[in-house]
């Protein structure tokens, strides 16, 4: 008996590589796995399971006139293959995956909302690019999302039905490799030295864009204020500086090099991650909040903030705490308060990790992706 055919649409590949690539080897021992989106080169596959891909002109940016020819590029190309499921991720990958799916008449098409940009933003620009959303929930004939509080978000936004949204598992769209987030004392010691921070300090550690989406201008003000009178406190960031936020350091006059460093982009989180006692995020938004599970699987204690997606990394005096969402006082607050319970953060951190585990693990999220598939497909 022939298998049946599963096709990922995603805009770039390197969704593929960072959010798919252990579901499609766990769906490949029962399914034929393909992919379609904007690749030129089968070497941005690799290590991917899949039977064989095909290019479609997918851009970023908004455009009636490529994004229709993209839609008659997959149309095309589904009913030439005559999917059973196609499974989209990321808003325009979901948008032309949603029309194309449907004129195909592709019998399971389905979409998981990873996040949402429109949510921070305020008139006509939020009013379109939440009304795709809604056209993509719409036309699929399953909705994922990574996230309770996510899910409730959009449904409380009018954008999916309650009946047609589902979070699998605990959420989170991949997990985390475990065996990569793995708590090395060596590690820490090393980065620190690296970086010329202090055994004693109580390092606070952020790792994301810095823009104010993430809770920077609430972050800086937060530590300033911490750091006055506080010296064995450190601030060490890591992320693209999207809205040139460096040029803000200046102003915060307890700022200095003994307690502050934006280190830039890395490439490995999880060991840069190590030199951290506490993990910050007081984000506005975020579809799931990866980088606080990752944090959490290395041990860290987290911060984060009351933000809808967030809401579901972690539990509130058990495995962190929780400020306000733009609210600095309550930011400075946590921070405070785990600058100086050494043994707190220390009882947050093993319970965040045990957490990670038992939920988080990528293994757990693929068997839960896995489950799904064989209920829909079998």
């Amino acid at each position: 008996m022939a298998k049946k055919k599963i096709c990922f649409v995603v805009a770039v590949p390197s969704t593929a590589q960072a959010f798919l690539k252990d579901h499609i080897e766990a769906l490949s021992e029962d399914y034929d796995v393909f992919i379609a989106g904007n690749i030129s080169y089968s070497d941005e596959l690799t290590g991917l399971k899949v039977c064989s891909y095909q290019h479609i002109d997918i851009e970023r940016e908004i455009s009636i006139k490529n994004d229709l020819k993209a839609v008659r590029q997959l149309s095309s190309y589904f009913r030439k293959m005559k999917f059973d499921a196609v499974h989209s991720v990321t808003p325009k990958a979901g948008l032309v995956s949603a029309l194309a799916g449907f004129l195909a008449r592709i019998p399971v098409r389905i979409h998981i909302f990873t996040g949402q940009v429109w949510a921070t933003r305020k008139g006509s620009m939020r009013f379109m690019l939440k009304s795709i959303d809604w056209l993509i929930a719409k036309l699929n004939t399953h909705i994922l999302i990574d996230g309770a509080s996510q899910r409730q978000f959009l449904i409380d936004e009018g954008v999916v039905s309650e009946k047609k949204a589902q979070v699998l598992g605990d959420g989170s769209i991949a997990g985390v490799n475990i065996q990569r987030f793995e708590p090395s004392e060596d590690s820490r010691k090393s980065v620190r030295q690296e970086l010329n921070i202090a055994d004693d300090k109580v390092v606070f550690v952020f790792m994301g864009r810095l823009n104010h989406d993430k809770g920077m201008y609430e972050l800086l003000p937060a530590f300033d204020k911490l750091a006055e009178t506080n010296k064995k406190v450190f601030l060490l960031l890591f992320g693209a500086d999207e809205e040139n936020v460096a040029s803000t350091f200046e102003t915060y006059k307890n700022l200095n090099e003994d307690n502050f460093l934006y280190y830039g982009m890395t490439k490995e989180p999880q060991r840069m991650l190590q030199a951290g006692d506490v993990f910050v995020l007081p984000t506005y938004r975020e579809g799931f909040g990866s980088s606080v599970i990752e944090a959490a699987c290395l041990g860290l204690p987290t911060i984060t903030s009351d933000a809808y997606g967030v809401l579901d990394a972690s539990i509130p005096d058990e495995t962190g705490l929780r400020c306000k969402v733009g609210d600095v006082d309550t930011l400075f607050a946590c921070m405070n308060e785990l600058a100086v319970d050494e043994e707190k953060r220390k009882k947050l951190g093993t319970a965040g990790r045990n957490r990670v585990l038992e939920r988080f693990a990528g293994s757990v999220v693929v068997k839960h992706w896995k489950h799904f598939y064989d209920t829909i497909l079998r």
